[in-house]
């Protein structure tokens, strides 16, 4: 009996808990002393607590984690999002435990989780890259030279970023003077690397990803691609698959681009490239690769059929995907709507606390990815999305009308949630006209509010 520990919690460990028990495997859940009582740790086979509440000290503490996977017997690891999934380290450590580590190789992730190097790696495989800097840029000369050759507004970013920190949008060499040393230091002080490189600020696209599962032996499938360009904070809200601004020929350019790419680097197990699309160019411009499953994966598997979360562990165990490029083929469109724990009308701050009254809105082709039940207690320590509703139907029109339907039945009292907010957006015309960018809630000025 192959045994999995899931060093996660929340709707992802529920997610994988509920394909490994399909796949007739046990699974080990890992909590920390605020999940006790959380859904993934009562429907996993096994559970060990590995900390206090924080983050450090439970879901990011790797020694614990594989102090549990010891204790159950399990022989293999799961990350799931977030926490420790893009953790090159961890994933070397699992396989050095003797472990398998469901995910990339250590060293792919490394590559993929450089900026910098992941661009020139995508761009050697011929992933179409946004014009900027070769490699990393070591003074505020070095940013005007390149701004000679494309021009402001340009990007400067770190090597090491995420979630926007030691990034600044430079308009004029007076912004570099300023803006080289910002960057510098915040990304000094939150991943203790200073690197930066520069990259065009393309002002207009959209975010188009492609998701990929590769058998780390030089075979790859697509399984199409995803539009997640409403976003708030950097944050995705809503997702769609396919994409329905593209063409077929501009959908068949990039997911067998893609695809192509993974095969050239031997990929293994399920990604997502990212992509900033500009429609008034019809091109494409890669932005990074999530090395894990993504939060939105959902929506591919209702429009492709394909489980994403059996597929990573039959690569890490077997070596093979299950499926081949000729088995997967779009059927109808889908969306996803995250709902969080927050309240819109105060600049979307936490809300916390008991659930005492919960239902999900139902029907054909909806389906509820969560960890809530009745009685529970969202804890303040984590990311404040507590349920995912995804909805399928023939075509896009359809499938909108279809979450507002489900989203307008949905109860979850008494905390604050975005489900309103969420309704707003999906009523808005220019949401219901598919014409919007990244940039859209800011422009719509659809933004927070005391």
């Amino acid at each position: 009996m192959r045994k999995v520990l899931i060093a996660n919690r929340g709707e992802i460990a529920v997610r994988i808990i509920r394909t490994l028990k399909e796949m007739n495997m046990t699974s080990v859940a890992v909590y920390s002393t605020a999940d006790k009582n959380s859904l993934h740790v009562a429907i996993a086979n096994e559970a060990y607590a590995i900390g206090g509440p924080k983050s450090i000290d439970s879901y990011l503490n790797i020694d614990a984690i594989l102090t549990a996977a010891e204790l159950s017997g399990a022989d293999a690891i799961h990350p799931g999002y977030g926490f420790l999934s893009e953790s090159a380290e961890f994933a070397r450590r699992v396989e050095e435990a003797g472990l398998i580590f469901i995910g990339p190789t250590a060293d792919m992730m490394e590559k993929m989780g450089n900026k910098s190097m992941a661009r020139e790696t995508m761009a050697s495989v011929g992933v179409p890259v946004i014009p900027g800097s070769d490699g990393i840029i070591d003074s505020a000369d070095d940013v005007k030279e390149i701004a000679k050759v494309h021009n402001y507004p340009l990007v400067i970013k770190a090597v090491s970023g995420g979630g926007g920190k030691g990034m600044r949008f430079a308009y004029s060499d007076k912004d570099v003077d300023k803006l080289y040393y910002d960057a510098k230091n915040e990304a000094k002080n939150a991943f203790n690397d200073d690197r930066l490189y520069v990259e065009k600020f393309i002002e207009k696209a959209r975010h188009i990803e492609v998701q990929v599962i590769g058998d780390g032996k030089g075979d790859a499938v697509h399984l199409y691609e995803r539009d997640c360009s409403i976003q708030r904070n950097n944050q995705k809200l809503l997702e769609e698959a396919p994409a329905a601004i593209l063409s077929d020929e501009e959908r068949k350019y990039i997911i067998e681009t893609t695809r192509d790419a993974m095969k050239q680097l031997k990929y293994r197990g399920a990604g997502t490239v990212e992509y900033l699309y500009v429609e008034e160019e019809k091109k494409f411009y890669f932005i990074e690769m999530n090395t894990r499953v993504q939060v939105e994966h959902t929506i591919t598997e209702e429009v492709t059929g394909k489980d994403i979360i059996k597929a990573q562990i039959m690569v890490a165990y077997d070596g093979e995907i299950g499926f081949t490029q000729d088995d997967v083929s779009l059927n109808g469109h889908a969306i996803e709507a995250r709902i969080n724990a927050e309240d819109p009308m105060h600049q979307f701050r936490p809300s916390p606390g008991k659930i005492e009254e919960l239902h999900f809105g139902l029907g054909r082709n909806v389906r509820i990815d969560s960890h809530l039940y009745t009685g529970y207690t969202i804890p303040p320590y984590y990311d404040s999305m507590v349920a995912k509703l995804i909805v399928k139907d023939d075509d896009r029109d359809s499938a909108l009308t279809k979450l507002k339907l489900v989203i307008g039945e949905t109860v979850i009292e008494p905390i604050k949630t975005n489900l309103d907010f969420q309704f707003f957006l999906l009523s808005h015309h220019k949401v219901i006209a598919n014409d919007y960018d990244i940039k859209f809630i800011y422009e719509e000025n659809i933004i927070d509010t005391e």
